[in-house]
Order: structure tokens, then C-alpha cells, then sequence
């Protein structure tokens, strides 16, 4: 009797693309397991409540555990936290609730002397109303340089009371704000594409170029490995500030992935490239298309961009397959590795997302009262870490799920703080919800995430049997899933890729980069598989299956079941479930 798996031709869109990058960039990221840290809410060592640095670097052992190569910090500078720390008020501080720039210091070395790299965040985009230069601005007067910096223009209408456009707000609402002079009369607006507390800086102003630079330097020094870009693609502006904005993707947006924007990322590859070992540069590119999504990653650009088009697709197994042939089309040609990840800090945590009738994930649909199957949801992601870490590139892990955290859906409304949720009126629940602090013991009243029992935000009452400390202690928890996942991975795949690369007789690790990627990309195949709703992948002799349909299928003859996401006998796979397989 034939195997249910029978190898095919994959794709050429996916054959095709290179999935690691070449000679110009740094061969530790091209397969790289990335974890992110919110640190807020990550663990507290003072006990105020809110995650610091000292609770980071008092938790590395959880993530040498977990076995990461990198961390990326979401923004931990001095900020008034409008905005989550996404509105930075000093580039070179590290926000007092969070510790100070001895304590970053002390983390970035110790985490790097324990195998760990660090990645800092970026804002480019924009500033804090409380930044030095905003407050100039507005303390000056009209056409003056301090407002350079900015979009200051004069309202439309009678008394110019209306705004200059009629941009929409990424955050809902409107993108001007008008100030009020000094003698109390209105004067004019300042543009700011998320919320009021953030002004949108003017990229076309030498100051702002040669600052961001200049803070590139100031964190490479200090030993960050690379640098994650925030609205990556919303720099550049249209100086007529043309009154409607078009659909996104359509051609001459006035503030979405203009062609000047690339100017300022050559200039930035020029500063990373210029260390010993190349410094990374991760963009957040929110595009659907691929011609001009490639371009941010030309050789002399960024190095990778996050895969918003995987992280956001339902539990759907045409889906998912064709944007895993997509994500490696668009990387065909250009000098970058794909990226996957289930999540962030801006998504539905994919415990409850994979669990709701409609699991595809969008900002305009995110309602309160979506109902979703706990148990469902909780295999489906298990199942889908486990595709994602299967796939050539580089892999990021949101803190939390590797717990397998679900969004909590239930907090007091007093106590959400997302802009997102305030600017649409309540409708929107916002993003608190993925971002409640971590359990890491099974007792307690902030589960160990503080030592005064203090949190910023509540935890449930269920979360104790998540706990690092309870799922660390079992076997068959998300989180030994995730370390046995992980290990393998780099087993597997990595150790072999790089041996395939020393084999070839690279002169030097760049050299080598491109050679491992050649490699790893010569083994990633496409097979077929009789049940539509199974999506089948191999690389070398492991297979990869993900059934996504809704009862078993079974498992084709292989040698040894190398990891399963859930209880299997080995002879089935049963519905929402991943298994790796030596044939």
C-alpha cells in the first residue's frame, strides 16, 4: 500500500527563494530563535508592580532554558507611556519605572556572556509630546525652525478650524492636533498619525536624520545587536499633504511606503555594516505588496521585515500554505531571510485567536464577546508554533506563549491603558489583553511576577496552573513543548546547515552565510498529501505535517516520531495537531 505522503515538486515560487541571507549579513540571524520582551510586563524586581530590567536579567535562565539566541526589547525608554513606550521621550534613558542605562548595560552583557543577543526598538516614526524638540516647537512661533522638525501646518476653513487633511488615525480618529498660541487663540495643527501624545517627526529635515543615526551608534556601542524598526514603512510624507489618503497599496500614498523612505534605511545599513560583526536591521513593514515589500529588503537596506501575512491568516490550510509559498517568493532575489511568528504585543494572543470561528486576525475587527474554544484554540497554536519553527528563517516568540496564554478578555475597564481601546470609543478591547504581566509560580497574589504580589495589570486566577514553575514540572505542557521544539529545531536543522556551509570551504562567516543558506534552501520541499487539510513539508529525511482538518489522518511510514504537539499514537495524527518524523 502506498504511503499517505508522497514527495512532489515544491512550488517554484518556494523552491526558488533564498531563505537565509547572503554574504552581506551577519549568519547568526538567519536562523535565529528571537524572543520578545514586553518588559513591563515580564517579571519586577523592585516590587512597584511593573517588569524592569533587574527582573529581566533575574529571569535569563527561563530563556537560556527556553533556548533563544536573541531578545528583542520593546521601547524601555524614558517615556510618559501614552502609548506603551512607543511615545519616547529620551532615546538615551531608560524610563525610571523600568531602571536606568547601567542597568540596560549590565543586561545586554550578561544576557550576550550567556549566548543571548539583544535587539532595542526603534520609533522612527515619531516622538513623545514630551520630547525636547516637540516642546520647543510649541514654544515657538509659526514657521520657526524648532517646528521644522514637524508637521505644523494651518487648519483648512473659516479660521482655519478645520484640520489640514483628512487622514484616518492608525489608532482610530483623526491625525491633527491644534495647538493654542499664547495668548489663548488657536493656532496651528501638528500632524500625528497614531495619537495626539505622538507627533509624526519630518524626515525630510537633516536634524532628524543625522539624531536617528546618532542613537543607532549610542545603543550598537553599548552592545545591542540590532535594531527593530517600528512603522517602518510611515516615514516619509508627502509635503503637499494632499487632503484624502488613498486605499493603502494604492500608488502615491502621502504617508504609506513612500520611495524616499529608502534613502534613510541605506543610510542606517551603512551605520550597522560598519561594526565588527554587522549589526541587524529588522523592519515592521505592514505591506500586501510584494514588488515593493522586496525592496526594503535590497542588500543595502534592511536585512528582514516581520511576516505580518503568516501571523495573520485563519486556521486554514490553503491559507497557510499559500502564504508559506508567498513569504518565500518575496524573499526571492533579495538578501534577507524570511521571519515567522505567531504573534506580538499588538495581536490577539493565538491561544484564543485559533479558537474563534473566524482565527484570521485584523485591527478593524477586533470586538469584546468574541466567543472562542479554550482547549481548540490552545492545540491549534501548539500545532502551528510547531510549523512555524519547522520553516527556514529566522523565528520569534512573543513572551507568554510559549505558556500557551491566552488574551484576557475580562479586564476592568478603568484599568485598560491601549490608546486603541480609548480612541474607538470602548468598541475596540484594545491590546492590554496580551500583554498582562507573566505567571511564572504556581502561588501568590502576582504569581511570582512580583515580589510584593503587585501587578500593573490583574491576572487570572487560572493562570497559576500556566506558570513557568507548574508547566516546567509536566511533561506534556506548552512549555516543554517549546523547549523540546527548540532544541530540535537547531539540531536538525541548524548544526547540519552550518556543517553543509563549513563543507563548502567559506573563506569567512559571511561567506558562510551565504553558503548555509544555500543549503538549507536546497532542503525545504513541498509534499503531497491526499487530505486537503493537511499541509506536508520536508527538509532533509524530517517530515512535517500539520493537520488542520477536523478528524485523524494517518501518519505515513516513518522511522521515528520526532515530536508530536499533541497525544498521538504514533500510527494518526489527530485534528489541530503537528508532528515531526524521521522517514
Amino acid at each position: 500500500m502506498p504511503s499517505p505522503v508522497d514527495e512532489i515538486d515544491a512550488p517554484a515560487e518556494a523552491i526558488d527563494a533564498p531563505v537565509v541571507a547572503t554574504a552581506t549579513d551577519a549568519p547568526w540571524w538567519a536562523d535565529a530563535v528571537v524572543y520578545q520582551v514586553y518588559v513591563r510586563s515580564f517579571a519586577d524586581a523592585d516590587g512597584d508592580g511593573t517588569g524592569d530590567l533587574e527582573g529581566v536579567r533575574s529571569r535569563l535562565d527561563h530563556l537560556v532554558e527556553l533556548g533563544v539566541d536573541a531578545v528583542w526589547f520593546t521601547p524601555w525608554y524614558a517615556s510618559p507611556m501614552a502609548d506603551g513606550g512607543y511615545d519616547v521621550a529620551d532615546y538615551r534613558a531608560i524610563d525610571p519605572a523600568f531602571g536606568d542605562l547601567a542597568a540596560a548595560e549590565r543586561l545586554i552583557a550578561e544576557a550576550a556572556a550567556r549566548g543571548i543577543r539583544t535587539i532595542v526598538d526603534v520609533v522612527p516614526n515619531h516622538v513623545s509630546d514630551r520630547h525636547p524638540w516637540f516642546r520647543a516647537a510649541l514654544a515657538a512661533e509659526p514657521g520657526s525652525a524648532e517646528r521644522e522638525r514637524f508637521w505644523f501646518r494651518s487648519g483648512r476653513g473659516p479660521g482655519g478650524a478645520e484640520p489640514p487633511t483628512d487622514w484616518v488615525s492608525s489608532f482610530g480618529g483623526g491625525t491633527w492636533t491644534r495647538t493654542t498660541g499664547p495668548d489663548g487663540e488657536p493656532g496651528e495643527w501638528y500632524l500625528h498619525l497614531f495619537s495626539p501624545e505622538q507627533p509624526d517627526l519630518n524626515w525630510d529635515h537633516p536634524d532628524v536624520r543625522a539624531e536617528h543615526e546618532d542613537v543607532l551608534r549610542f545603543w550598537f556601542d553599548r552592545g545591542a545587536a540590532g535594531i527593530r524598526v517600528d512603522s517602518a514603512a510611515m516615514l516619509v510624507k508627502d509635503p503637499t499633504l494632499p487632503a484624502a489618503a488613498p486605499a493603502p497599496g494604492d500608488d502615491g500614498h502621502p504617508f504609506l511606503d513612500r520611495d524616499g523612505v529608502h534613502e534613510v534605511y541605506r543610510a542606517w545599513r551603512a551605520v550597522a555594516d560598519a561594526y565588527d560583526e554587522p549589526r541587524l536591521l529588522v523592519g515592521e513593514v505592514w505591506l500586501g505588496d510584494a514588488e515593493r515589500f522586496a525592496r526594503y529588503l535590497r542588500p543595502d537596506e534592511l536585512h528582514g521585515a516581520f511576516n505580518f501575512e503568516f501571523m495573520t491568516k485563519p486556521w486554514d490550510a490553503a491559507a497557510l500554505r499559500a502564504t508559506i509559498a508567498e513569504t518565500l517568493a518575496w524573499h526571492d532575489g533579495v538578501a534577507a531571510t524570511p521571519t515567522w511568528a505567531l504573534s506580538n504585543h499588538d495581536l490577539t494572543r493565538p491561544a484564543t485567536r485559533y479558537g474563534r470561528e473566524d482565527s484570521s486576525f485584523a485591527f478593524d475587527a477586533k470586538r469584546f464577546g468574541t466567543p472562542s474554544d479554550r482547549a481548540k484554540g490552545l492545540a491549534r497554536a501548539r500545532a502551528a508554533a510547531m510549523l512555524a519553527a519547522f520553516l527556514p528563517g529566522s523565528l520569534y516568540v512573543y513572551q507568554g506563549d510559549e505558556l500557551g496564554l491566552p488574551e484576557v478578555e475580562d479586564l476592568p475597564d478603568a484599568l485598560r491603558q491601549d490608546p486603541m481601546h480609548h480612541r474607538s470609543g470602548g468598541v475596540d478591547p484594545g491590546r492590554d489583553g496580551c500583554r498582562v504581566p507573566l505567571p511564572w509560580t504556581r502561588a501568590g497574589a502576582s504569581l511570582g511576577f512580583s515580589p510584593t504580589g503587585a501587578a500593573w495589570l490583574p491576572q487570572p486566577a487560572d493562570w497559576a496552573g500556566l506558570s513557568v514553575e507548574a508547566q516546567a514540572a509536566d511533561g506534556a505542557s506548552t512549555l516543554s513543548l517549546y523547549r523540546r521544539m527548540l532544541r530540535l529545531r537547531r539540531e536538525l536543522f541548524r548544526d547540519r546547515v552550518a556543517g553543509a556551509a563549513e563543507a563548502t570551504g567559506a573563506a569567512d562567516a559571511a561567506e558562510a552565510a551565504g553558503a548555509a543558506g544555500a543549503a538549507d534552501r536546497s532542503e525545504l520541499a513541498w509534499t503531497e498529501h491526499p487530505d486537503a487539510d493537511v499541509i506536508a513539508l520536508r527538509r532533509g529525511d524530517v517530515l512535517h505535517l500539520t493537520n488542520l482538518g477536523s478528524a485523524p489522518v494517518a501518519l505515513p511510514a516513518h522511522r521515528r516520531l520526532l515530536l508530536a504537539s499533541g497525544p498521538t499514537t504514533g500510527k494518526e495524527l489527530p485534528a489541530d495537531t503537528s508532528a515531526w518524523l524521521r522517514t
